[in-house]
């Protein structure tokens, strides 16, 4: 008990505070939605400023928005807009970024933030940098269309993208088609368990781990995740035991969406010799083969990227609003049950006797929920 009123005191509700408001900008629909623990879901913002042309681009984000608000839940897109971290958006910002020129917007990860803010920049947060700004604010679920991983040349070029290792320092659920088909698929789950990732598949009997444009990737997961409520439970208890790690869900692109596997592969090696042929290298490897896929699949390969981003974003949101339930039943997501700690203070204890063991040292301290502070005038 003593440990669950530690707990209680050290932990606020909501994690956002006031030493973020100089840095973060948030919508007051995530605000709201925070500060009760209700449903919300973080968004990346890459997939509108290098992942997909223009109108298409800003067309999905709203969708997006859209599908996630209809399951009852309230979307965070992050993104980073004249030196400002934005978390959630309104039109006129998601237009913005869909509209900016891509050399001019800048591909933010953890190595990158600090530049791109204290320079006034814009940019788009990957799955790693959206993460960052996710945990900072405690949004635990993550809707995305597929995570970076270890490319297929790493071995020489020690390519392995910041998202794996985000994953494994943010306790953040990420919704995901698994990992994108360019890349190294079963080095990339090596890697992801190196850095203690849970891995599981959705609705999936086989643990078949989807491979983006295509159901199956040929490897399996470790777990399963029947539907949003057994996803949920796991996140919740990840949170409880202090993990500091994520969850990748690998949810399959709907079957009507799903590619011919060597269609596939045919159009990943040709865009990868086109690569080569033309050194594109970093971060810009993956933006240049995608757009190299859809030229070769004549827009096939962008029409299954939007739909599974949709697919996604619909189980992110059904799995929020039951991480959400399972925070108001009297427990929150470090495992502190709040009817508790309330009974054990109002318990008359006139007739307890207390035990010191060595020390007993209780630190109080506030934390502002609000950032509307108003001084009183009648302060002396």
């Amino acid at each position: 008990m003593m440990l669950k009123l530690i707990n209680r005191l050290q932990i606020s509700k909501c994690r956002y505070s006031t030493r973020l408001s100089s840095l973060i900008d948030v919508h007051p629909d995530v605000t709201a939605a925070l500060k009760s623990n209700g449903p919300v879901v973080a968004l990346e913002s890459t997939i509108i400023t290098h992942g997909m042309p223009y109108p298409h681009n800003l067309e999905t984000a709203v969708t997006v928005e859209e599908i996630i608000r209809k399951e009852k839940a309230i979307p965070a897109t992050i993104a980073i807009l004249n030196g400002r971290i934005k978390v959630g958006l309104s039109q006129d910002e998601l237009k913005i970024l869909a509209q900016c020129d891509k050399h001019q917007s800048v591909k933010v990860s953890r190595r990158d933030m600090s530049y791109v803010v204290s320079k006034q920049m814009n940019g788009g947060t990957t799955v790693a940098g959206t993460l960052i700004v996710a945990n900072m604010l405690g949004i635990s679920v993550f809707a995305t269309g597929g995570i970076g991983g270890v490319h297929r040349d790493a071995d020489v070029t020690m390519d392995i993208s910041a998202d794996l290792v985000e994953l494994g320092r943010n306790p953040v659920a990420v919704v995901a088609s698994g990992v994108k088909s360019i890349l190294d698929i079963p080095k990339t789950l090596e890697f992801l368990e190196t850095q203690g990732v849970c891995v599981a598949s959705y609705q999936s009997n086989e643990k078949d781990f989807p491979a983006f444009y295509t159901k199956k990737s040929g490897c399996k997961a470790s777990y399963n995740f029947s539907n949003a409520s057994e996803a949920a439970e796991v996140i919740n208890t990840c949170l409880s035991l202090g993990l500091n790690s994520g969850i990748l869900i690998g949810a399959p692109v709907p079957k009507e969406w799903a590619m011919n596997e060597n269609d596939v592969d045919a159009a990943i090696e040709n865009a990868i010799k086109l690569a080569e042929s033309n050194s594109i290298r970093g971060k810009d490897v993956t933006p240049f083969l995608l757009s190299k896929i859809s030229e070769i699949t004549k827009g096939r390969s962008l029409q299954t990227n939007i739909a599974l981003i949709k697919n996604n974003a619909k189980i992110a949101a059904q799995i929020s609003v039951k991480l959400a339930q399972l925070r108001t039943q009297g427990t929150d997501q470090y495992g502190t049950n709040c009817n508790d700690v309330e009974d054990y203070f109002l318990r008359d204890s006139s007739n307890k006797t207390p035990v010191v063991i060595g020390a007993s040292i209780i630190d109080l301290y506030y934390t502002i929920a609000d950032d509307n502070l108003k001084v009183s005038q009648n302060y002396q």
